[in-house]
């Protein structure tokens, strides 16, 4: 049985893509090549754990990513599924096979000094569009809140006696997020500029020139324009400043659980990718200052 039949299954059985065809004809001749040099005479008929194990090895070797191996061996296993259907073979070889855990890619920050130039020194603009604009922005880095729970947030879930905001995240679950007396002035004064530019409004902290509630396209929209006016970054989403709210929290000697109770984490796992962000920076910052780094 054939490289190229079970090609011909893919393309007129599955009704793969011609571009996904070829893509595992190649990793299939690729595999073929490696278990050649090992010893000419073998076959696919004839390969064992081993052999596949040693050749994710010699990938990874070479440099290929995790993302790429692990979808090498799945142009693998599809392929030893159609010999095993075909009773080509009576063993799957892939059966046992592991591979390689993708890396997850650590979250994407603003620096505090970029943060305070935006929010101190950047003008947003005037009246009602603009106040409001940076009071989203405020709200979003000094809260670490979701999009999802700033656009939910309706006045009555502000507190201003007790500094407490209460936002409902992920599966309905709430819980009260503190504020400090800086961002509560600057609450304060966006609810005047608000009230006397839209006197018909919903329920919402935040709302459009119409008075309804803002949107998560607006929102995005918002952040994305004003970010650019201090960072590069490519991604430059609310989920930015949430990843922004908690780094800065950490740099700050905040406790994990602490952090993890106002992200409003199921889980202190999800949390700790932050430490390792942190611990990155660090990193760069000891071999850009130390003499012998």
């Amino acid at each position: 049985m054939t490289i190229d039949s079970f090609l011909d299954y893919l393309r007129f059985e599955r009704n793969y893509s011609e571009k996904t065809v070829v893509s595992y004809g190649i990793d299939l001749v690729k595999f073929e090549e490696y278990f050649k040099e090992v010893d000419e005479n073998l076959d696919f008929t004839m390969i064992d754990v081993g052999l596949v194990r040693s050749w994710v090895m010699h990938l990874m070797e070479r440099g290929y990513t995790a993302t790429s191996v692990n979808r090498k061996l799945s142009s693998l296993r599809s392929f030893y599924r159609f010999l095993l259907k075909k009773k080509v073979v009576t063993v799957d070889p892939m059966q046992k096979v592991i591979g390689p855990k993708n890396k997850k890619p650590l979250p994407v920050f603003v620096k505090e000094k970029d943060m305070d130039r935006l929010l101190d020194d950047v003008s947003f603009g005037g009246g009602f569009s603009a106040c409001r604009d940076k009071m989203v922005m405020e709200v979003l880095y000094a809260t670490g809140m979701r999009r999802s729970e700033l656009i939910g947030l309706n006045d009555v879930d502000v507190d201003f006696s007790a500094s407490l905001m209460k936002v409902t995240g992920k599966r309905n679950k709430q819980r009260l997020i503190p504020f400090g007396e800086e961002l509560r002035q600057a609450m304060l004064a966006y609810l005047k500029v608000r009230n006397e530019a839209v006197p018909e409004r919903a329920e919402a902290f935040f709302v459009l020139e119409n008075g309804r509630r803002m949107n998560a396209s607006r929102v995005y929209q918002l952040v994305r324009r004003n970010l650019l006016k201090v960072v590069t970054l490519k991604k430059r989403s609310p989920h930015v400043l949430r990843h922004t709210f908690a780094t800065s929290m950490l740099n700050h000697d905040a406790e994990l659980g602490a952090v993890k109770e106002l992200l409003g984490h199921s889980s202190l796992t999800t949390t700790e990718i932050y430490v390792h962000t942190t611990f990155e920076e660090l990193k760069k910052v000891y071999k850009q200052a130390h003499p012998r780094a």
